[in-house]
């Protein structure tokens, strides 16, 4: 098995300084974002996701929704994915307790470039990032303690890079071993059953949903909707399998980074 290889970027250095701090801040959850970035997602579809993430943190609905939780505030962090050994924390750990820190995050999400372009391994980037919500999954402090830890996965296929052993869900039943509390995820459909894969193998714990996105211009106001299911702890499967959301192209093209 590969070395998982790991890239830091400033925003990343950033968040780890911010989590050497004396005392942990008390947040309503901790959140990941885990962003697919295989071959499969043409330039085109790489902006789209990430626009729609960096739209959705500058909306008022999930900037009332962070100010409406059990603190007021969240930890949120987004780490892009692709192959076995490929996860890069693109921006660390970040508290949002306001609408200028929320707009602050979208920034440095809007700032990343792609640093990827190989297979999917969505068992083995669930496996590989889990201990970075620390505390609570068994490993030293990030900076943050939470009652909940939620990971949200989007992705447009199935695995086909993680080793045998993480396979059918190794990496998302690891992940909630440890105390990860839900894995919800967003199916970028393309045919060949991945709503029911992203249902059987993704979606994790009993406060988990899933997401089917199935047109570009929908995606951003799926991502908002499904943020907000997860900041107020109140998903609601049904609604978001009606708003459905997501990227169908016209074809699948190579990114060039």
């Amino acid at each position: 098995m590969r070395a998982t290889k790991w890239i830091a970027t400033a925003a990343t250095a950033a968040g780890l300084a911010f989590s050497t701090g004396a005392g942990a801040v008390p947040v309503g959850l901790e959140l990941m974002l885990l962003f697919d970035n295989s071959g499969s997602i043409d330039d085109t579809e790489y902006q789209l996701q990430k626009t729609g993430y960096v739209q959705a943190f500058q909306s008022a609905s999930v900037q009332n929704a962070i100010l409406a939780n059990l603190t007021g505030s969240i930890a949120v962090t987004y780490v892009e994915w692709s192959g076995s050994a490929e996860q890069s924390v693109r921006v660390g750990w970040t508290l949002v307790e306001s609408a200028v820190a929320a707009n602050a995050f979208a920034a440095a999400i809007n700032a990343t470039t792609c640093v990827f372009a190989g297979l999917t391994a969505v068992q083995s980037a669930m496996n590989a990032v889990h201990l970075l919500f620390r505390t609570e999954t068994g490993a030293s402090a990030n900076g943050f303690e939470s009652p909940r830890q939620v990971i949200d996965v989007p992705g447009d296929g199935a695995d086909n890079d993680s080793p045998g052993a993480l396979l059918p869900s190794g990496g998302r039943d690891n992940a909630l071993a440890t105390g990860v509390d839900a894995v919800n995820g967003i199916a970028i459909l393309r045919g060949g059953g991945l709503a029911a894969y992203y249902q059987a193998n993704i979606v994790g714990s009993a406060g988990s949903f899933s997401a089917e996105a199935s047109s570009i211009a929908d995606f951003a106001t799926a991502i908002e909707r499904k943020l907000e299911c997860e900041i107020t702890g109140v998903p609601e499967p049904a609604t978001l399998g009606l708003l459905a959301a997501g990227l169908v192209g016209a074809g699948i093209g190579r990114r060039r980074c």
